[in-house]
């Protein structure tokens, strides 16, 4: 199985420290489901699919590196019925920008929220 995942080179004094964007991935998906009025990210169908040839869009984010290692990240997610969907949006690009950029040490450029659904609880 080819591997097409990439990677955030960070060149350190003794060497380089890589980040693959499955642990950007992680940090999303687990910041994700602590943000309030947020119910879940949308899983695509095919997701095992979309995994195995390595693209993290079936997983309801899409992650782009770009120059200078800055991120572009764009999520689908569902929210809880009654809650603004302009504020829950507002709060998840915060959320995210915040993790991102304390955890993995790198610059967020972009974050797309895309709200695909409302899910009653």
């Amino acid at each position: 199985m080819a591997e097409y995942k990439q990677y955030i080179t960070q060149v350190q004094e003794n060497g380089n420290v890589m980040i693959s964007e499955d642990v950007i991935e992680t940090i999303i998906a687990e910041t994700i489901a602590e943000v309030e009025g947020v119910h879940g990210l949308i899983v695509k169908p095919g997701a095992d699919i979309a995994d195995l040839i390595g693209k993290n869009w079936g997983k309801g984010m899409k992650i782009v590196i770009g120059e200078d290692n800055e991120l572009t990240i764009s999520c689908n997610i569902s929210i809880n019925y009654g809650n603004s969907v302009i504020e829950v949006a507002k709060n998840a690009q915060t959320a995210i920008a915040a993790a991102v950029e304390n955890a993995a040490g790198v610059k967020v450029k972009e974050i797309n929220v895309n709200i695909c659904g409302i899910v009653r609880a």
